[in-house]
């Protein structure tokens, strides 16, 4: 890959701290993120270097996801059967637990193949995935790593195991983690990194963790899981084992500086010291938790307690400044109070502390920054402020200015994925009208099984 400069460039450096370079230049070579400066020095000292004109627009680094679902994709737009679900265990049960047993093979490759086109339209580079198709289950996860290694994009990825299929289907879950752990270490490469899976408290046996969890420990990996999403996790788990979610999961093995929880909107103090004494990642999900209607999430209190909670989208959609500017309004609502949620709360979440969860799988490649040694992992941004815009204000010009159209290119690793809003990678039309197809035949096996 030829030495790529970026030059007449406006820098977002999302460094600690921030900074914002005017007419600044990126020298991109093998990957990683080489000099960068004036444009007037990097121009002269690289010219044999292919160059690409950011004509002004904002230069930053790529968006990262913490905790995503590809295969929800196919749920955009389909009726639930009967009356309106009442509650968030309704909607487990009537639509995502019947989604999921619908799909086949070819319809886990389509719907990650349309959330990665809709990812890097969007400006987001790294994606943490947590994927489920009871009937689909082995080499599911090679399905979405095709997907994803086609793209061009990074992402992290593992097989929700449960027992809500039986216990053939939690062996087969639980050896889709193992042979996928295996198979991505062989596979080599900076795009494609796993972890272990896991659906919820609710859903999961002591045995089948305990399996789970030394199946992760022998592969070096921590656990990805849902936690006290709705309070029927909470009651559950007091009913059953006689403790709360976070408690059990922490008597059991799966916390862990490796591990990631996510949403925990229903923990208590207890359960966030314990979070924050094993070091474990916590992600929010805004969008999602209001669309459920779970609540909102004591995000504020475990930052304080020095949780790192970082930002995810549930599946939501990949444009992740949406999901900035739905923390920010979110917890304002949810608290009836303007001083909650402070902007730079929500830039720790989605930059600083996302970064950090990334690089827990990519400890050799820093991630989320402008800065030489970095991974070349950058997004043009086509905005132009009407008002100052410096390195302290911009959050809050990215929650009240910022839209994810903005985007005009995407590069992963000094790899250009989009240049001018034109898709290099993927074919966007060949793939939506593949996908229309099969989502009308998932949407009729799903209807079979909701009689």
């Amino acid at each position: 890959m030829p030495d790529l400069l970026i030059d007449n460039a406006r820098l977002i450096t999302w460094n600690d701290p921030n900074e914002l370079l005017e007419s600044s230049a990126l020298l991109l070579r093998d990957g990683r993120i080489h000099d960068l400066g004036p444009a007037a020095e990097l121009g002269p000292r690289y010219p044999d270097a292919e160059r690409l004109d950011a004509r002004g627009q904002l230069v930053m680094p790529g968006n990262i996801c913490a905790h995503t679902h590809f295969y929800g994709a196919f749920a955009r737009g389909m009726a639930i059967p009967g009356p309106a679900p009442k509650d968030f265990p309704d909607i487990l049960e009537r639509l995502w637990w019947r989604l999921d047993r619908a799909l086949l093979d070819i319809d886990v490759e389509y719907s990650a193949l349309v959330s990665l086109v809709d990812a890097i339209k969007h400006g987001t580079t790294t994606l943490i995935d947590h994927h489920a198709s009871p009937n689909a289950i082995d080499s599911s996860l090679d399905q979405i790593a095709d997907a994803v290694e086609q793209a061009g994009v990074r992402a992290v990825l593992c097989y929700e195991v449960t027992d809500r299929n039986g216990p053939a289907g939690a062996q087969a879950g639980i050896s889709e983690n193992v042979r996928f752990g295996h198979a991505v270490a062989e596979r080599g490469g900076d795009l494609l990194r796993a972890t272990f899976g896991l659906h919820a408290s609710l859903s999961l046996s002591d045995r089948t963790l305990e399996r789970s969890v030394a199946a992760a420990q022998g592969l070096g990996m921590g656990c990805h899981i849902h936690v006290a999403e709705h309070e029927a996790d909470e009651y559950d788990s007091r009913q059953q084992h006689g403790r709360r979610v976070v408690d059990r999961l922490a008597a059991l093995g799966v916390l862990g500086p490796r591990s990631i929880v996510a949403h925990c909107v229903h923990v208590d103090g207890r359960e966030m010291e314990l979070l924050r004494e094993s070091g474990t990642w916590v992600t929010h999900q805004p969008r999602s938790n209001m669309n459920n209607a779970v609540g909102a999430a004591p995000v504020e209190s475990m930052l304080r307690l020095g949780i790192p909670v970082c930002l995810g989208n549930d599946g939501m959609g990949n444009a992740m400044w949406a999901e900035w500017k739905e923390a920010y309004f979110m917890h304002k609502q949810a608290h009836r109070d303007p001083r909650r949620m402070n902007g730079m709360d929500v830039a720790q979440m989605a930059v600083y502390n996302n970064r950090a969860l990334a690089e827990v799988f990519w400890p050799d490649l820093p991630l989320g920054r402008l800065a030489v040694g970095a991974a070349a992992d950058v997004i043009f941004v086509d905005y132009h402020a009407i008002t100052p815009l410096t390195a302290g204000n911009l959050p809050w010009h990215l929650i009240f200015g910022f839209e994810s159209s903005m985007v005009t290119t995407t590069i992963v690793g000094g790899r250009v994925l989009m240049r001018d809003r034109q898709l290099l990678t993927l074919d966007e039309a060949a793939i939506t009208a593949r996908s229309r197809e099969l989502a009308t035949k998932v949407w009729r096996r799903y209807e079979e099984l909701s009689i």
